[in-house]
């Protein structure tokens, strides 16, 4: 009982953890495993492939880089209360330097596999930690020497990759399901309006087996650019997968969301596109539902289940149109 309440007080100084309650950090604890290191040991090398998270409770860790030289630099210590190895976690990036134990060591590790199961169980308390630990290791790549700038440029293009569709350029679904959980969170904490709209391609289908798979994901493109003329600041396009499309509307009310979708729908409606110089120009209407925290539902996966219902009545009345949550089915 004493070492847990060591470790929360310890916990509680650290900066990834400052914006989180006493209970969280007290949750965090469960997901934390202590390993002690001896002085010189490899904990992994440049290049290795890594799944952990580690945090210096005690002791000092150093890291390095090879330099196309063949030397190896110094980039940084770790001493109590700092992070690394974030990116194997973030990235599924290999491990960007050496880091060795620069004397007898205890860490505090989270896998993973934790890590995400944590983010599953306590979705708060995940996105607070995510946010935290993105912002200094952001401040971290900006401050170190110039001789790695190309590494930060690498991890900047490795993260945009990780959260962007290759086709289209919007985001993915990865990428999505992240920021619906944090829309959501933050709606809740300041009392905000947030809308989500569900979005499919009219009969797509047919046009990638009338021509290929080529001109169908240049039609998507031409679609996505149809989009983000009518999208504003803060908006959030993601593609969801194939001809589905997913728009959040943070701080937006179900009416003047229902304004925003029905520009675009008008807009992509009214394109004729031309993704081939062989080929005829090409169009494509779409189907949208639309649900609304809190005209709708109070629950995210309620709100999610609604949008997809109105969807779908949207395709069932003729589709090429824009398909409202009713405000009496607020759940």
């Amino acid at each position: 009982m004493k070492g847990n309440e060591t470790l929360f007080h310890f916990l509680k100084g650290i900066s990834i953890f400052s914006d989180c309650t006493q209970e969280e950090i007290r949750e965090i604890t469960l997901w934390l495993v202590p390993e002690k290191w001896k002085k010189d040991t490899v904990l992994f090398s440049q290049g290795d492939k890594g799944e952990e998270l580690y945090i210096v409770q005690e002791g000092q860790v150093e890291s390095s880089i090879m330099t196309t030289s063949g030397d190896n630099k110094l980039i940084a210590k770790f001493g109590p209360g700092d992070f690394f190895g974030e990116m194997s976690i973030m990235d599924n990036a290999p491990r960007s330097a050496t880091c060795r134990v620069e004397k007898n060591t205890m860490l505090l590790c989270m896998g993973k596999k934790d890590f995400f199961r944590m983010m599953k169980s306590s979705p708060a308390v995940g996105i607070k930690v995510m946010y935290k630990m993105l912002n200094i290791t952001t401040r971290r790549l900006k401050t170190t020497s110039g001789f790695i700038s190309d590494m930060v440029k690498w991890g900047n293009d490795a993260s945009r990759r990780a959260i962007t569709d290759e086709v289209t350029g919007a985001y993915n679904r990865r990428y999505l399901d992240r920021a619906l959980a944090d829309c959501f969170i933050s709606s809740q904490a300041a009392g905000k309006p947030f809308s989500l709209v569900m979005v499919d391609l009219d009969h797509f289908r047919e046009i990638n087996e009338a021509y290929n798979h080529e001109v169908g994901n240049k039609l998507l493109c031409h679609v996505v650019e149809a989009f983000k003329k009518h999208l504003r600041q803060g908006d959030i396009l993601a593609r969801y997968g194939g001809d589905e499309f997913t728009m959040l509307f943070p701080g937006t009310q179900l009416s003047e969301a229902h304004q925003v979708a029905e520009a675009i729908r008008a807009e992509i409606e009214s394109r004729a596109m031309k993704v081939d110089k062989f080929l005829p120009a090409l169009s494509v209407t779409t189907s949208q539902g639309i649900a609304a925290f809190p005209e709708n539902s109070l629950e995210l996966e309620v709100l999610k289940n609604l949008a997809d219902k109105a969807l779908y009545r949207a395709k069932e009345e003729g589709r090429n149109r824009v398909a409202l949550c009713p405000l009496r089915q607020r759940i």
